[in-house]
């Protein structure tokens, strides 16, 4: 069945629909839950609370078609709002105990690599790192990204653009140059 009927049937009460709609898309919640909270506890707590929100607002959800973007928005801004409950909490536990910058040591390149982009990445306005997380790590269509972001797909490809941009120059200064 698909997520169209299934969304219907679950609006109107079918809570077995509303459960195959969470099945099929639960590991792409996890993987976005996962990059954004980069810890594998929150990442299901917030799979386990957006579950919960998206049961009881189903009755809002007004194109039953795009209940995978309804739903992705939802996780979208739990994360947000829980990034940044964690970043409260990690100023004030840092303010407390007198504890300095945490130092990345690592002998692989590789994972300098890694860590590198990532930081690149973080950077980035709030837009233009949704838009690559939702593209380059969560393998999402410019289309999906656009209903997801309740934005146009022009908007969401000037952000692509912008923000790969954005990437190429902060990895360039910092003597990582790409093509």
């Amino acid at each position: 069945m698909e997520d169209e009927l299934l969304a219907l049937a679950a609006k109107r009460g079918d809570d077995a629909a509303f459960y195959s709609l969470i099945t099929r898309h639960k590991d792409k919640m996890y993987r976005i839950a996962y990059s954004y909270l980069k810890n594998e506890n929150d990442a299901l707590e917030a799979v386990q609370e957006v579950t919960c929100r998206a049961y009881m607002q189903i009755h809002k959800l007004k194109e039953p078609g795009y209940f995978g973007s309804w739903l992705i928005r939802i996780l979208m801004n739990y994360c947000v709002d829980e990034t940044k409950r964690q970043a409260r909490r990690n100023e004030k536990q840092q303010v407390a105990t007198g504890a300095g910058e945490q130092h990345v040591a690592s002998g692989e390149s590789a994972l300098l690599e890694k860590v590198v982009l990532e930081s690149a990445v973080e950077r980035l306005d709030a837009n233009y790192r949704t838009v690559i997380e939702l593209k380059y790590y969560h393998d999402l269509t410019i289309t999906e990204i656009a209903r997801t972001l309740r934005k146009p797909e022009g908007t969401i490809k000037t952000w692509l653009h912008k923000a790969l941009g954005g990437l190429r120059q902060r990895l360039e200064k910092d003597g990582e140059p790409h093509e």
